[in-house]
């Protein structure tokens, strides 16, 4: 008969994902290899934005075990249960794979990695009456233990909002047979210059505020405001209005850049979300908003221009010059907008220097982000696909008051080995942040580039 307590050892970039990871298992048991301590103890002190979720998990992991004997630590050490409905309360051990004889495993010892899967093949075998899993984010290592007998093998969802990407909301409902066909009550008020239909919520169910409803047959075009139980507030925001939104001399070349726009442009929006193909126009259309509203309009004092990729954290520091000739390789596609932007000026070297002055363009590191509060700017994090939902956090907490955060990203072009399109942090704020009134999501479908570029994104 199995034990309905399963065993869970975790990897070391479950702790760096998740610092307090150990916590979430519930009742069930949480073993943590030496040689992940190990793992921890060699990141903790490099200079790379990971360490300090290094010297967290290893005080987390402390504040546990602080006051148990070894011997205590080896059995396991009972974990504080939040689940009121549970009766059982896990345990948190630590296991000395170094003791283990290779023959008990099916792996050289000689890698990290293997040392970590020998030591769940061990448990499997020591525990058979229960379920044994090995948590991981990396997928070559889930593979490796599979191949090597491992009967359970899985990633980190605690995080994971949705089990497929399909389920992601795009910001917006198209209605191919009408949109006023299918209207069976509405009421109209005109508030001021602005338009307002309450209608039944059974025609989008699933409706949040600041998502737009979109009928190219009719050409209407409205953005939900308001949603209760069984109605919602539509505001008529106008298809040809939407297509003639425009900044900085850039025009929508689609119905999706103009939703863009209308939100880019509304500073009632704190939080304006961009995902689609490369090539959809997402950093052009971000970049051409935030000049208007620093230059021509006045709103914000400032841009700040930031990125993260796995080589910045490691790389940033061996280049030469200043922290924004440091950020300058990794943020050339904020560089090559601003040349599409003034590629018609007679001095397009000139226009770019002076635009940068004029708009206070100021390059950051996301490395540099923690422990600032940014005033009155309108901040840019594009390629925010590669980072985690805690680093995401860390940046959104930083925005003061007047301070509007754009996030561009490709959830097809994930570089890092620990992220997949359900467990990115881009994916994350995607569905927390969907029934916020302060937010707005935009799948800009469509490759605007070049017709290599979309024939590249279709065939390819």
């Amino acid at each position: 008969m199995i034990d309905e307590k399963i065993t869970y050892i975790l990897d070391t970039n479950i702790l760096l994902h998740e610092p307090f990871a150990f916590l979430s298992f519930q009742e069930h048991d949480v073993i943590v290899p030496m040689t992940v301590l190990e793992e921890l103890d060699s990141i903790k002190d490099r200079s790379k934005d990971v360490s300090r979720d290094a010297r967290v998990a290893i005080r987390a992991l402390e504040d546990v075990l602080r006051d148990s004997t070894p011997e205590e630590v080896m059995a396991g050490v009972p974990l504080s249960n939040s689940n009121i409905e549970s009766t059982t309360s896990g345990c948190l051990s630590i296991f000395n794979d170094y003791t283990l004889d290779q023959t008990i495993g099916k792996l050289s010892s000689n890698e990290n990695d293997n040392r970590i899967i020998n030591t769940a093949l061990f448990i499997q075998g020591l525990r058979a009456s229960q379920k044994v899993v090995l948590v991981t984010k990396d997928i070559n290592m889930r593979l490796k233990a599979k191949g090597a007998g491992l009967n359970h093998v899985e990633d980190y969802r605690t995080d994971q909002l949705i089990d497929d990407i399909k389920f992601l909301t795009k910001g917006f409902h198209r209605f191919d047979g009408g949109f006023w066909g299918g209207v069976t009550q509405c009421d109209t008020n005109i508030i001021g210059r602005d338009t307002v239909h309450t209608l039944d919520k059974s025609m989008v169910p699933s409706a949040f505020i600041n998502e737009y409803l979109i009928d190219d047959e009719s050409e209407f075009a409205g953005r939900v405001v308001e949603v209760a139980a069984e109605t919602m507030d539509v505001l008529d925001v106008g298809y040809d209005r939407l297509m003639g939104k425009h900044a900085w001399g850039i025009f929508p070349k689609n119905i999706y850049q103009g939703m863009a726009f209308d939100a880019l442009l509304d500073p009632n929006i704190d939080l304006v979300i961009l995902t689609g193909a490369a090539g959809c126009g997402k950093t052009l259309l971000a970049l051409a908003a935030s000049l208007e509203q620093v230059i021509e309009k006045g709103m914000y004092d400032k841009v700040i221009v930031t990125r993260s990729t796995p080589e910045i954290a490691e790389s940033i520091g061996f280049l030469p010059g200043t922290e924004e000739e440091k950020m300058a390789p990794w943020l050339a596609a904020i560089t090559d907008s601003l040349e599409v932007l003034h590629k018609q000026d007679e001095n397009m070297t000139g226009s770019l220097s002076y635009i940068m002055e004029k708009a206070n363009i100021q390059f950051k590191s996301v490395n540099f982000m923690r422990g600032r509060s940014i005033q009155n700017a309108i901040v840019l994090l594009d390629e925010c696909q590669n980072l985690t939902a805690s680093q995401l956090k860390t940046i959104i907490t930083r925005c003061g008051e007047g301070t509007k955060l754009i996030c561009s990203g490709n959830l097809a072009q994930i570089d890092s080995n620990y992220l997949t399109a359900v467990t990115s942090g881009l994916t994350y704020i995607v569905e927390r942040f969907k029934d916020f009134e302060g937010s707005t999501t935009i799948n800009l479908s469509g490759v605007v580039r070049s017709r290599l570029a979309s024939f590249a994104e279709e065939n390819l």
